[in-house]
């Protein structure tokens, strides 16, 4: 789905060269999904518009579906991004004047779907997302996690096969952020991955990336998990951590075991992601 191959993107002035992306080497296959973790100017976000074919690379390649996009124009990416590609931002990104409805058809309109499958989509994006009985309310109407209903329900309208979020819990309530979380979770016949800061959200994802300064520097996979008569995690890590661990605890309480971390400083994660439904990760690591 997703190859980089020594991806690099320098910004400069006349003065400065600040090399966001230093060769960073991607692979994500079609059904992951993947979050990317790291301190603030780490490169996330710009890795994200690179991905999400908001902007081209400096060097080095990124091949999505087979196709090598680094050299493409703008207008070849728009055309590309079109159902192929679905946004979920911190900030909603909703137009005001337009109704729930409106605003979830957008894509639709865009890539000239006639009017009856476009009302057959939408309904069925906002029954997914139940915010179907909000369909006439305009975004100020709205609660931030109904809002974020919204703004996932627009992303997957087009059955893109690539739905890319940035901090989509960011500016909602721990409950609110809890639910968005699970119906991105839920999208299981999409890749997506996830910019975030919370380590709680990483939790959900099958596998996490931590970027420093521009780089790769660990990754992060969930192995297996079991639930029979105890309870057995193995998590693999690649980079400069290197490390295999196995934890072992004998209990029902899977809340026991989040109390756990390791690694390094600079990315230590909890076992907390023990607690989603099993079948989650038998999809990612059947």
């Amino acid at each position: 789905m997703i190859k980089t191959v020594n991806l690099q993107k320098i910004f400069k002035t006349e003065e400065v060269e600040t090399w966001a992306l230093n060769n960073v080497n991607l692979e994500i296959k079609a059904g992951e999904f993947v979050a990317i973790m790291g301190p603030s100017g780490c490169g996330k976000s710009t890795l994200l518009n690179i991905l999400g074919l908001l902007d081209n690379p400096t060097g080095g390649t990124y091949e999505l579906n087979g196709t090598d996009v680094s050299k493409f124009t703008e207008a070849q990416r728009t055309n590309l991004r079109k159902g192929v590609i679905g946004f979920v931002f911190q900030s909603f990104n909703l137009i005001d004047e337009l109704n729930v409805f409106e605003n979830i058809e957008l894509p639709l309109l865009y890539m000239g779907i006639p009017a009856a499958e476009r009302k057959r989509r939408v309904e069925d994006a906002m029954n997914r997302m139940a915010i179907a009985h909000r369909v006439k309310h305009f975004p100020q109407q709205l609660s931030g996690g109904q809002q974020q209903r919204v703004a996932i329900a627009r992303a997957v309208v087009a059955n893109p096969k690539l739905i890319l979020a940035d901090e989509p819990t960011g500016n909602l309530d721990s409950k609110n952020g809890k639910e968005v979380m699970e119906l991105l979770t839920e999208l299981n016949k999409a890749t997506i991955v996830m910019v975030t800061h919370s380590q709680h959200d990483s939790g959900y994802a099958g596998r996490t990336i931590n970027l420093f300064d521009g780089q790769v520097v660990n990754e992060i996979k969930i192995k297996s998990i079991y639930y029979r008569g105890g309870l057995t995690t193995s998590i693999i890590t690649k980079g400069y951590y290197n490390n295999e661990r196995l934890l072992k605890h004998q209990t029902y309480c899977p809340q026991l075991v989040a109390k756990q971390t390791f690694f390094s400083d600079f990315a230590i994660q909890s076992y907390s992601w023990i607690r989603m439904h099993q079948s989650a990760y038998d999809f990612f690591y059947p």
